[in-house]
């Protein structure tokens, strides 16, 4: 009888396009493993959203598969899994985050230890951070040119069917999901998320196929509207591997292929948009600094403010200005944040309360169900102007025009602020210039059941760009 392979789960939890599942399948009997490791990535161990749909994720998967969950950090844990089975060899797919090299290194170790094999394979991205290089040979350190070199290295590969495997069914120690806490402690939390999301594979499959019959054909031109539904809300799916952007790749393509096999202008902007990934994923694995660091060092001695009662309005929701607040009680709901939305709430985190793009990172990674360290770390840095391709510091997001070009009816604010659900079109998204008697027949009472502005925009951006003279005249 062959020995049991190990495959080890991580952010890959699916069973179709799933080259670590498909190798250990051939090679026998599969030890489905699950590792809560909040040792390794320290400090950024997933956040509390993340947390519960993990648990959602596994819950799903577990009705599939029987999985053997064990918490600690992940190279002692399948020492012990390997020595306590006598498996054979181990499976797992590649991860790029910074501390995921060297684990993956010590995993080789405890295999060579037990006298097993060590496989690693991709799939968590269309293309290995290695392969896509610049002309010079150098990693690429702006999207349109890596986007273009993307598009020209040809399709991804084809994809995996499920394989055909058997369990292995020899005795070994699991905690149950309950074990692990993963679920928030008060119950309401997580309502507003349980209503929007169907976590794992099926979850998954079904929202690339609604998506592509409902969403796709207006993305190009309305994805920025946050009051129209045609985002493909795929992010937290990718994030835990419930699929593969090879799936949504091709899919797309498919869809393509059967409406005349042009690749149009929607279908265009959507890959684009898997690329950003991509490309998010290039740069956090030849620069691992990127959740921490500027990438542009001369930005490590900007003047930023440390101001913790203006972070905290923030964070709840509670600036003054509708659209900033609509997108933050949205995150907290939902566990997502229109992608529109989050960068005039980045903006105006980092340039009207000059509060450093860490802070909303942190805030992010706790908050989203997408929370995910190279788009993360990548987006906050590009709106803050500190990254690679990063639009310009003194590119500002005014949140009122903001608001009125891309909610101009304010449906998107009426509906996550409705203390401004009678607001007339006219001051949705300046509710302060109201006159009183508007005000008054809206029901807002300004300073008690909606904030005033915690700053004057216009104040505020002639601050932020004085403080990036400095900095450019230190330069």
């Amino acid at each position: 009888m062959a020995s049991p392979s190990l495959y080890w789960l991580r952010n890959d939890l699916r069973l179709t396009d799933n080259a670590a599942l498909t190798a250990a399948a051939a090679q026998g009997p599969v030890i489905f493993l699950h590792v809560l490791d909040d040792e390794t990535p320290g400090a950024w161990r997933l956040g509390g959203a993340a947390r519960w749909w993990l648990h959602k994720s596994l819950e799903a998967l577990s009705a599939t598969v029987p999985l053997i969950l064990r918490p600690g950090a992940a190279d002692k844990v399948i020492a012990e899994v390997l020595t306590e089975s006598g498996a054979a060899s181990v499976h797992f797919t590649r991860d790029y985050a910074p501390w995921s090299g060297g684990l993956e290194r010590r995993v080789k170790a405890a295999a060579d230890a037990a006298g097993a094999s060590c496989h690693r394979y991709g799939g968590f991205l269309l293309h290995e951070p290695e392969s896509i290089r610049n002309g010079s040979g150098e990693p690429y350190r702006v999207y349109t040119p890596f986007s273009k070199a993307c598009f020209a290295a040809g399709e991804p590969r084809a994809l995996k069917p499920v394989p055909q495997f058997t369990v292995f069914d020899g005795k070994l120690k699991s905690d149950s999901l309950a074990d692990w806490g993963l679920l928030p402690t008060r119950p309401d939390w997580a309502n507003g998320m349980a209503a929007h999301w169907t976590p794992g594979e099926a979850g998954a499959a079904a929202r690339l196929k609604n998506f592509i019959a409902d969403g796709l054909a207006h993305y190009a031109d309305e994805r920025d509207r946050p009051d129209r539904d045609v985002t493909s809300r795929l992010s937290p799916y990718l994030r835990s591997g419930e699929i593969s952007p090879g799936q949504c790749w091709h899919a797309v393509r498919a869809a393509q292929l059967a409406a005349g096999g042009k690749l149009d202008r929607a279908a265009e902007k959507f890959l684009k948009e898997v690329l950003w990934r991509e490309f998010s994923y290039h740069l956090l694995h030849h620069w691992p600094t990127l959740p921490e660091k500027p990438f542009r060092p001369e930005f490590a001695e900007f003047p930023w403010n440390e101001n913790p009662q203006a972070l905290k309005q923030w964070q709840k929701g509670r600036t003054g200005y509708p659209i900033v607040d609509a997108g933050l009680r949205e995150l907290w709901v939902t566990g997502i944040m229109h992608n529109r939305v989050r960068m005039i709430a980045a903006s105006f985190l980092i340039k009207d309360l000059l509060i450093p793009w860490q802070e909303g990172e942190r805030w992010f990674w706790d908050t989203l169900v997408d929370a995910d360290i190279g788009s993360n770390s990548a987006s906050w840095q590009w709106v803050a102007g500190c990254g690679a391709d990063a639009a310009p510091y003194f590119r500002i997001f005014n949140p009122v025009l903001q608001g009125e070009k891309f909610d101009p009816a304010g449906a998107y604010v009426r509906k996550w602020l409705p203390e401004l659900a009678a607001m007339p079109d006219e001051f949705v998204h300046r509710p302060w210039e109201a006159p009183a008697l508007v005000l008054k027949a809206a029901g807002v009472e300004l300073g008690k059941n909606y904030p005033h502005p915690v700053v004057d925009h216009g104040t505020a951006r002639d601050r932020a760009l004085a403080a990036f003279k400095e900095i450019k005249g230190a330069a």
